[in-house]
């Protein structure tokens, strides 16, 4: 019976990420009716999860200055909605219920991730902000990634999406960032980042509408206008709202909370991991076959480090001769790979570098004890075919019962 406990137990262990939470319930004071909606999938990573990452790992701590209790303080309606209001933004922020318990869920289950997401933010908000800027959309996008990926890099989602900014392939190709066996670039924090700031962009055009544009990017432009048809042609996302699919009824009211814990986070007793900023990093464009072993013996550089400013690469191979690719790298690393010129290609490029660029069919086939066949090809004779195989006519002859010099192409003959 024991056994059979600490067995179930380990099972438990071993399960319970499969099985996180990805609904809630929700009370709409106005209808006294409980909703079940769909939580965005990164509130529904594991702490565990996030804390894995390089950056994190290396350049994040807790913060042993800031004193604060767990305890989660209680605040009015009006609180809610007087902070909300003063939040220096374009889109529209407003309270509702919905809202509260996403703003509720992020301050107690899940107040250890947005101390996470605070400290990761130095990582990742000057690379959001800039892209948004360039493409002159609301920087308060910039908290997007926080309810698509929780600021993981290296998130996967159950659809399939990947990635800061969790694209699917085909938006992903349709917005320039290459998927394929060796480069998955929706995991490149910059260039997805300019992505979406596209996207983003685009989507607005489409509905004119920055909460029906933050809609689609979850459910795609064509849900959207479905549930505005069913909603009578109405463009409020608020009116739209039941008609949507069930984890974009969570997915705006999400955003919302994201921006609130991320501005009144100390309002809620939660310290944001201590950030130190890793060396400073710049690029070089590669335009030849590279694989990171070769740069890591050569440049002064760990396996995770340049896996992780690198994550665009899906197997170490830097598949240069085909395009051109950029590589990340400390800047020491930099100057360390520009002084090794050819001779970092060339490093243990025989080991590294398997794949063949041209192979001969082999024609022949070895039967019954060592017997060896080959196949006659067109205009052989019987005396090309023993000079090829260090033979004589003769032997041919004997091996195969053969009379005169009679062959024909396509047929196997034995030579040995």
């Amino acid at each position: 019976m024991i056994k059979r406990l600490i067995i179930s137990y380990l099972l438990a262990l071993v399960m319970m990420p499969l099985f996180a939470q990805t609904d809630i319930t929700v009370h709409d004071d106005r209808t006294g009716k409980d909703e079940v909606i769909g939580l965005p999938e990164g509130m529904t990573y594991e702490l565990d999860s996030l804390l894995k990452d390089w950056h994190t790992k290396n350049f994040l701590e807790n913060d042993i200055s800031c004193e604060s209790s767990d305890e989660n303080p209680q605040y009015t309606k009006e609180d809610y909605i007087s902070r909300l209001n003063r939040l220096p933004n374009i889109i529209e922020m407003p309270y509702n219920e919905v809202v509260r318990q996403l703003i509720d869920r992020y301050c107690t289950k899940l107040r250890r991730s947005v101390s996470y997401m605070l400290g990761a933010n130095n990582f990742y908000v000057p690379i959001f902000e800039e892209a948004l800027e360039s493409y002159q959309v609301p920087l308060e996008l910039k908290y997007l990634p926080i309810i698509e990926s929780a600021l993981n890099p290296g998130a996967t989602s159950r659809a399939g999406a990947a990635g800061l900014w969790q694209f699917m392939v085909k938006t992903g190709k349709i917005y320039g960032l290459d998927v394929n066996s060796l480069i998955d670039e929706r995991r490149d924090p910059i260039k997805s980042s300019y992505a979406a700031a596209h996207y983003l962009k685009d989507l607005y055009q489409i509905f004119n509408d920055w909460t029906l544009a933050i809609a689609a990017y979850n459910c795609g432009p064509a849900n959207v206008n479905k549930a505005i048809r069913r909603a009578g042609g109405s463009k409020d996302y608020w009116v739209i709202y039941p008609y949507l699919p069930k984890e974009t009824r969570g997915y705006v009211p999400a955003f919302i909370a994201a921006n609130y814990v991320m501005n009144y986070y100390c309002e809620h007793n939660i310290c944001p991991m201590q950030t130190t900023l890793p060396p400073s990093t710049d690029t070089i464009m590669i335009n030849r076959d590279i694989h990171f072993d070769q740069i890591i013996a050569m440049c002064n550089v760990k396996e995770d480090e340049i896996k992780a400013l690198n994550p665009q690469y899906r197997t170490g191979l830097i598949p240069g001769a085909k395009q051109s690719c950029i590589l990340r790298l400390p800047t020491h690393s930099i100057s360390a790979f520009i002084e090794a010129g050819d001779s970092i290609y060339k490093y243990k490029s025989d080991e590294l570098f398997t794949n063949r660029k041209e192979v001969k069919v082999n024609q022949t086939e070895t039967r019954k004890g060592g017997a060896k066949y080959v196949t006659i090809r067109r205009g052989d004779s019987l005396s090309t075919i023993a000079r090829r195989n260090g033979t004589t006519v003769a032997k041919l002859r004997k091996l195969n019962g053969l009379k005169g010099n009679n062959i024909r192409a396509g047929k196997r003959i034995r030579v040995r």
